[in-house]
């Protein structure tokens, strides 16, 4: 599809000024030229052109507020000091996949004063000895290049933050609702064992009250038995007296 009728499609019957983002990746510039953009889009933030055939960044029109700009997977080797003239708020420029080979050609985004983040990546500048130092003193403003910065530190991706954050949110939502049934789950089997357990606790109380009675049934009888015998023993000597006056009267 070529570029013009791509852009008029994802127009989706909105005026140029009403666009913000706008892709048309995979589609076909005719000439190797940017087509179908004009000045109107003044509101456009982020571009992506991706694989579409671009030679040149000649006619790429005025977009003050664009901020990022997906350019991978084209011919561009020259001509990105367009980029500083009609771009000059790019915070993050992915030029990979194209035919940028020499330093002197990356100098040209030294106007950017606003870029963070550029990509490179499969171009054949990246094969020179100390590219990244090279790039990093070329560009001080730039703070990740390729995805890291100078510390091999990985760029974050703003949009995975954001869904992650997203995310998170819901998860937080999620075991919390969870953490709350949990706790009335838990609660009404605490409730459950609670209650059997003062069952069990009254049952072996009455246990422990009928062992109790029955020990001092037991203790009692044994007491009126040791009396018994106690009394026993007290007689025997009586009658034993007995008899033996009986043996001398006798």
């Amino acid at each position: 599809m070529e570029m013009k009728k791509r852009i008029s499609l994802e127009l989706r019957n909105r005026t140029p000024e009403e666009v913000a983002e706008l892709v048309v990746d995979n589609c076909r510039s005719s000439d190797g030229e940017v087509e179908g953009l004009t000045d109107d889009f003044k509101e456009l933030e982020f571009l992506s052109m991706v694989n579409v055939g671009l030679t040149s960044l000649t006619k790429l029109p005025s977009l003050p507020k664009l901020r990022k700009l997906e350019l991978s997977d084209n011919s561009v080797s020259g001509g990105l000091e367009t980029l500083a003239e009609k771009c000059p708020n790019l915070t993050y420029l992915n030029l990979s996949g194209n035919r940028i080979k020499e330093l002197s050609t990356v100098e040209a985004l030294q106007n950017l004063k606003n870029l963070k983040s550029l990509d490179l990546f499969n171009c054949e500048i990246t094969t020179l000895e100390d590219y990244r130092e090279s790039i990093f003193q070329l560009l001080p403003q730039v703070t990740y290049l390729d995805g890291f910065d100078q510390e091999d530190n990985e760029a974050p991706d703003s949009e995975a933050d954001e869904d992650d954050e997203d995310e998170d949110g819901e998860e937080g939502a999620g075991p919390t609702g969870d953490y709350d049934d949990e706790d009335d789950e838990e609660g009404s089997e605490t409730g459950e064992v609670g209650l059997s357990y003062l069952m069990k606790e009254g049952i072996q109380d009455e246990e422990d009250d009928d062992d109790y009675v029955e020990e001092e049934e037991e203790e009692a009888e044994e007491e009126e038995e040791a009396g018994v015998r106690g009394e026993k023993r007290k007689r025997d000597p009586d009658d034993e007296g007995e008899d033996d006056e009986d043996d001398e009267d006798d």
